[in-house]
């Protein structure tokens, strides 16, 4: 025992001189190339073993027969050892410079691209991160060109449809300050009912801002649905009645939910006048709220002949005109400033809907239309409460 114990301190010695040795060169170039790095690490470990081997060999006063075997056996070793680390340290290399190449793709218009030559588990992870997070850039940067093509469309609808009120009133103005006005309470109602309107789009655009900006302040309460469309249906019973369009809401369970009372209730008269707007006279705008397990489902379902399939999904942008690029007429009034959607093959579009999606999608909810016989769906979904 107490000879294995000797030579297991040769042994120790030995490697741990060789060790010593060894570690400034691993400090040294832990900076430089992995491939080097790696070698080293490998030439160290060998130096180790051939030092430690000796010094027990030394120690057992070999022949000089014996100890040429042992010498030949550890060199032959470490020389194997040695072309095995170079090899896979330029393996490691080989592919961390082909992930470096592809790496540059992150984010381009073609995508991330990964390397042809196989990689390592370690490499290959490294790899499918950075593929995903070339899709979120790729999303990222589509969203924001869309939100760019939609403010450019915001700038244009806006500059286009502030023209005409000015224009009134200006011409109106000027008739009164001529005196060639023959009827100036009439042109009197008429530039208030501009101003209104212009007031209104000066409001959606500042309530459309802080809903974009993240600063829509909500007070939640616990309310029932029932009490929010009746509100919302007795607001925009007066347009119906003008119009000549049946406002129907029998189909409106007492469901509760956790939502900005004011704030829901503009929504569901934003969706009523566009509805009443778009439906024709004699038509019916229905409005229905049904339940499900953590959600409440309100739609307003009108009678304008539908949309066109591939405009559906961009209803709700900011700023959006479909078909033709007429302005709508009118499309401030009632209880609720907003663009009205006119979906009879003049789809415009103002900020309302843009609005409505907005204020649901702060409650964690989602707004989505779609056609049914007869006309569209529009409908909101909002978290139920408990």
């Amino acid at each position: 025992m107490n000879d294995y114990l000797v030579m297991a301190c040769y042994a120790a010695l030995g490697a741990a001189s060789a060790g010593l040795l060894g570690w400034p060169a691993v400090v040294l170039l832990r900076r430089r190339s992995l491939s080097l790095s790696l070698f080293t690490v490998a030439l160290v470990t060998a130096a180790s073993l051939t030092a430690s081997t000796i010094a027990v060999a030394q120690a057992m006063l070999l022949d000089r027969h014996d100890y040429a075997v042992v010498t030949i056996i550890l060199g032959m070793g470490c020389v194997v050892s040695l072309i095995v680390a170079a090899f896979l340290s330029r393996q490691v290399v080989s592919g961390s410079r082909a992930l470096a190449l592809a790496a540059r793709t992150v984010g381009s218009d073609e995508g991330f691209t990964a390397p042809a030559a196989p990689l390592n588990s370690e490499l290959s992870a490294l790899s499918t991160e950075l593929q995903a997070t070339s899709a979120r850039l790729a999303e990222s940067r589509q969203r924001e060109r869309a939100l760019e093509h939609s403010r450019r469309e915001l700038i244009a609808w806006i500059s286009h449809d502030l023209r005409t009120p000015l224009a009134g009133l200006r011409a109106m103005a000027e008739a009164l300050e001529d005196g060639v006005a023959d009827d100036p309470a009439r042109y009197h109602s008429r530039m208030r009912t501009e101003v209104d309107r212009l007031t209104g789009m000066v409001d959606d655009l500042f309530e459309l801002s802080r809903i974009q900006a993240g600063a829509l302040t909500l007070s939640l309460s616990r309310v029932s649905v029932y009490d929010l469309v009746g509100d919302a249906i007795a607001g925009a019973y007066p347009l119906a009645r003008e119009r000549g369009v049946h406002l129907v809401g029998g189909h409106v369970a007492p469901a509760p939910v956790e939502v900005d009372s004011r704030e829901i209730t503009r929504v569901l008269g934003n969706l009523l006048i566009n509805a009443i707007r778009s439906t024709p006279a004699d038509g019916t705008v229905a409005v229905a709220a049904r339940q499900n397990e953590r959600e409440v489902v309100v739609s307003v379902t009108d009678g304008c002949g539908g949309i066109d399939e591939q405009d559906l999904a961009r209803v709700f942008e900011t700023g959006w005109r479909g078909g033709s690029a007429r302005t709508p007429r009118a499309p401030w009034g009632g209880t609720v400033q907003g663009g009205a959607v006119q979906h009879h093959g003049d789809t415009g579009a103002g900020l309302g809907l843009a609005i409505v999606r907005g204020i649901v999608e702060a409650h964690a909810g989602r707004a989505s239309v779609r056609n049914v016989h007869g006309g569209c769906c529009f409908e909101i979904a909002l978290p139920a409460g408990i």
